[in-house]
C-alpha cells in the first residue's frame, strides 16, 4: 500500500509491521519448535508457520503484539520473549506491500499451547529444528534455519 505524503506530494509506502513467536523446547535429540498448518486464512494456506504471529496494532509494542497473538491463537501466556530477529521483507509480485517483522523465541510460558482458530490452523505440531516439516512459509524458515545453526543475525532480509 503507498499513500501521498501530503508534505512533499510524493508517493510512500506503507511498512506493516508482525511479530512471531517460535515456541521452542528440548526434545530428545534436538530443539523443538511448535508449529502451525496454515489453513482457511488466504496466505500462505497448507503452509507450517510460526504457532503465534500478527499484525502489530496502532499503539502496541512488538513485544505486546507477540504475547497477544500467543494468548489468542494458542492460549498461552507469560511468555519470557527472547528476541531473535527483525526482517524487513518485500514481494514484488504479491500484495503483501513492505513488511517488517519481529521475530521472538520463547522456551517459557504459562499454559499448554493448543489450537484455539481451527477455522485459520489446521494442525498444531512440534518438529526438530533439524527436520522441519515441507512446506514451511519462506521467510520463516530462512530464520528457522539460522535458529538451527546457531547464528540468528538481528537483522535480516527476504525479498530483495
Amino acid at each position: 500500500m503507498t499513500v501521498d505524503d501530503p508534505s512533499t506530494g510524493v508517493e510512500r509506502f506503507v511498512v506493516v509491521p508482525a511479530s512471531y513467536v517460535f515456541f521452542l523446547r528440548d526434545g530428545v535429540t534436538a530443539t523443538e519448535v511448535l508449529l502451525q498448518l496454515r489453513r482457511g486464512t488466504g496466505y500462505m494456506d497448507e503452509h507450517w508457520a510460526a504457532a503465534a504471529a500478527g499484525h502489530v496494532e496502532r499503539g502496541e509494542t512488538a513485544e505486546g503484539a507477540a504475547r497477544r497473538e500467543a494468548a489468542e491463537e494458542v492460549d498461552v501466556a507469560d511468555l519470557v520473549l527472547e528476541f531473535l530477529t527483525a526482517m524487513q521483507r518485500t514481494a514484488h509480485d504479491l500484495p503483501i506491500d513492505e513488511r517488517v517483522d519481529f521475530f521472538f523465541a520463547a522456551r517459557s510460558w504459562t499454559g499448554e499451547p493448543r489450537i484455539v482458530e481451527p477455522g485459520k490452523c489446521a494442525d498444531l505440531r512440534w518438529f526438530p529444528l533439524d527436520a522441519l516439516p515441507e512446506p514451511v512459509v519462506p521467510h520463516e524458515r530462512t530464520v528457522l534455519e539460522a535458529l538451527r545453526a546457531g547464528a540468528v543475525p538481528p537483522l535480516t532480509h527476504f525479498g530483495f
